[in-house]
């Protein structure tokens, strides 16, 4: 780990005012009051604590999250991106326990303001203090320009640019300046790490002083040399004239080359160089070239978006110096155990049914699940839900670039919920779905029993669910002894 005593504090992001008796006391006061609601939330089973204490404690002391941070001496490291954010922060937990660290990460998922500071709470004293050596936080992608001034990360890990939520987001490029808006403001101590593979996310903040670490897939042979119909970033990010691919692994994610201004992929400091199915079929075999060596490596996760969070993960690892993590030996035993994050292709055991349950909430999102889904033997009994709440997003457009289409010669039953129902039915009814084998029923417990009872015994359920839908239907299974809670995962 670097030295603490070279770390610049957080207010390398800004002035802080001194730390009075009063200011002290006022952060006891929200911690202790945060910490109070986190438990309350939990003995009244409204929540596991992941969201509310955060709100809590921050209408007490705004500067919670700024105090907690600057009396921690924990490497600080903020994961965001569109896809992918759980999963790569667990692998890196994994990681960062196998060099023997403590780490305090916000694992349910909950990635908005009151969420990362309801992590800082629940890991702090009340003097702010944090017994923690690793402090990593998955921070949602209109959130991170919030978030990092109060906390200066060390470590800044950016795993992809989709198009995602335009009502909350905005189009690519304004998410890409904001992004560049934080990075530029890391001191030359922090170290960036990018997705080289994202033209978009390769290019962000060229001139910042921040140290750079690049992870990508660089596998001779891809099966394709181009994007996917519903690739994002298909254009040069300088002069916008079409790319060019050598390979392309995942929509547009790829070893990519303009031809006419000449930018091209970065060198990859953590590169993939190799991916074979593992022998059950349940995730992938690879090699990883570092600066350390190249190693074998197995990521029990299925699908190659998990392939580039593993090379994230260890990317993020290296840029913290971690005692260990990539020592090929540590490095695989830290990954062999890791499960699915709830939600990311969560297999539960229902009654005499399998169940699985997949987050879905852009094209890319979607259409990488189905892949994995349609490589699964067998008949598809399906459950689609999606709602418009904020976090969800208002504008469903998105829905007409999934690839539905594949899913028809396979579908065996179809339940249609949340409050967009009848827009994902139209959606599926363009696709061919038969209106003989399609219920729309918004209510999303009767949507689920309604699924269940059309999915033979010894059959799969699939369910296609949008953040909101995918915790109610998760709740549901959670209150009738399925799964535990989230939090507790």
């Amino acid at each position: 780990m670097r030295d603490v005593a070279s770390r610049p504090s957080a207010t390398s992001w800004g002035t802080r005012a001194p730390v009075t008796p009063s200011a002290r006391a006022r952060l006891a006061l929200a911690l202790a009051a945060g910490k109070a609601a986190a438990a309350a939330s939990r003995v009244l089973r409204v929540g596991g604590g992941t969201s509310f204490p955060g709100a809590v404690a921050r209408r007490i002391d705004p500067r919670v999250l700024q105090k907690a941070a600057a009396a921690s001496d924990a490497d600080k490291v903020v994961v965001t991106g569109s896809n992918g954010k759980t999963t790569t922060c667990r692998m890196l937990a994994a990681l960062g326990h196998a060099g023997g660290l403590r780490v305090t990460q916000n694992r349910s998922g909950s990635n908005l303001l009151q969420g990362v500071i309801s992590t800082a709470v629940q890991g702090a004293d009340l003097r702010g203090r944090m017994d923690t050596q690793l402090l990593l936080l998955e921070v949602d992608e209109a959130t991170v320009r919030l978030v990092a001034p109060q906390l200066g990360p060390d470590t800044f890990l950016v795993t992809n640019i989709f198009r995602d939520q335009l009502d909350r987001f905005g189009e690519l490029y304004t998410m890409a300046r904001g992004l560049e808006a934080v990075i530029e403001a890391l001191p030359a101590s922090a170290t960036v790490v990018l997705n080289a593979d994202d033209p978009l996310v390769a290019s962000l903040a060229p001139g910042a002083a921040a140290r750079r670490l690049y992870f990508g897939i660089g596998v001779e042979g891809a099966d394709t040399l181009v994007p996917e119909h519903a690739a994002d970033t298909i254009r040069c990010v300088r002069c916008q004239h079409l790319l060019s691919y050598h390979a392309v692994y995942l929509s547009h994610l790829g070893d990519y080359l303009c031809p006419q201004c000449g930018n091209a992929r970065p060198r990859l400091d953590v590169a993939v160089t190799s991916v074979r199915p593992s022998p059950d079929g349940g995730g992938s075999e690879i090699t990883v070239e570092t600066p350390a060596g190249a190693f074998p490596l197995l990521v029990p996760l299925p699908g190659v978006h998990n392939v580039y969070n593993a090379a994230a993960a260890l990317a993020g690892a290296m840029a913290l110096s971690l005692p260990g993590p990539l020592e090929p030996a540590r490095a695989r035993r830290s990954m062999a155990g890791l499960r699915p994050a709830f939600g990311r292709l969560e297999e539960i055991r229902a009654p005499g049914r399998r169940v699985v349950l997949a987050f879905v909430k852009n094209p890319t999102s979607y259409n990488a699940t189905l892949q994995e889904v349609l490589r699964q033997p067998g008949r598809k009994h399906v459950l689609a839900a999606h709602s418009n709440t904020v976090v969800d997003g208002e504008d469903f457009a998105w829905l007409w670039d999934v690839d539905i289409e594949q899913l028809m010669p396979r579908l065996a039953s179809l339940v249609i919920s949340g409050t967009r129902a009848e827009e994902v039915n139209l959606r599926f009814k363009y696709a061919g779905a038969p209106a003989a084998m399609t219920q729309v029923l918004p209510g999303r417990s009767a949507a689920l029993d309604t699924a269940l009872a059309a999915t033979p015994p010894g059959e799969s359920l699939y369910i296609f669910a949008g953040y909101t839908p995918m915790r109610e239907i998760r709740g549901i299974m959670q209150r009738r002894g399925w799964v535990p809670a989230s939090w507790k995962e």
